[in-house]
């Protein structure tokens, strides 16, 4: 279903740490939309990446420091309230546990999988099913090295307080945790089995993923994701789709303000036929690639 690319989505991921690599360059794609006195800048990020990465140069960085602000999916809570949010929308106090929920080999893979990331078998007992399966989409990438720290927002919002632009976002951190949250019951489970089916493969998949944003290729990006998100119409249409026409209307009435702004979302909102910027051209936008 959506294993692909809930690594993208995902907001849980605690800091890992694996060997710092030599430093390998990248040129993920850039976008924009202008008109007279207005410029939106499109990248899209990865929330997790290795450190050693260099992509935060050449034309991004350009784009970067001519705009007067930065724009992100969301801004960060202070990290008690993002957990005290986790846990309202997230957990359960009672009813079901997640265990009852699933098959019994589903949750006996999961109790089996939890401490080989040095965690309790039982730590997500309480959890929602799209808790668990975001938390476990994220388990092995920290194994392998790749941490929010490094991640591209992490990268953003650090050389915007430098610089002294402000960071706003385009939902709160209670609205991105209500998509998950919002999902049908049966919808939550069939993603966490999904996800956990893929576990022993989640490495390899974001690899490729992270090597074609690092590429710029946007095609490639959406030709892996398109083969989990056509199968799943349901979650992308709640988790992409919807969300990427939310924002087009966003960044229509944007353009009727003068200056220049730095709009960074998940590379998974920028890829494909449903992205944002398909969104913005049924709108009446043209978004032209940037070239560096």
């Amino acid at each position: 279903m959506l294993r692909r690319f809930l690594p993208l989505l995902a907001l849980f991921a605690l800091a890992g740490c694996g060997p710092k690599p030599v430093a390998n360059d990248a040129d993920p794609a850039l976008w924009v939309v202008k008109d007279a006195d207005t410029t939106i800048y499109l990248f899209g990020t990865v929330h997790m990446l290795k450190p050693g990465l260099s992509w935060f140069d050449e034309g991004v960085k350009s784009a970067f420091d001519a705009s007067d602000s930065l724009v992100l999916e969301l801004v960060m809570p202070p990290e008690q309230e993002m957990q005290a949010l986790v846990s309202e929308l997230g957990t359960t106090t009672s009813g079901p546990s997640l265990p009852e929920q699933l098959p019994p080999e589903a949750a006996a893979r999961i109790r089996a999988a939890l401490p080989q990331y040095g965690l309790r078998a039982n730590a997500l007992d309480r959890a929602e099913p799209w808790l668990a399966a975001t938390m476990l989409s994220s388990l092995p990438l920290r194994q392998l090295g790749y941490d929010d720290a490094d991640g591209a927002e992490k990268i953003l919002s650090d050389a915007a307080a430098r610089a002294g632009k402000p960071v706003t976002g385009l939902e709160t951190a209670r609205e991105q945790l209500g998509y998950f949250d919002a999902l049908p019951a049966d919808a939550q489970r069939a993603l966490l089995l999904d996800t956990l089916g893929d576990l022993p493969n989640a490495g390899a998949t974001v690899d490729r993923m992270v090597a074609s944003w690092s590429k710029g290729d946007a095609d490639g990006l959406a030709a892996l994701m398109n083969e989990d998100l056509d199968r799943s119409p349901e979650l992308a249409e709640r988790l992409l789709a919807a969300r990427n026409r939310k924002w087009a209307d966003w960044l229509v009435e944007r353009m009727k303000q003068p200056g220049t702004v730095f709009v960074a979302v998940g590379a998974g909102h920028l890829a494909g036929g449903r992205s944002v910027q398909a969104e913005l051209a049924k709108r009446g936008l043209k978004v032209e690639r940037v070239n560096y």
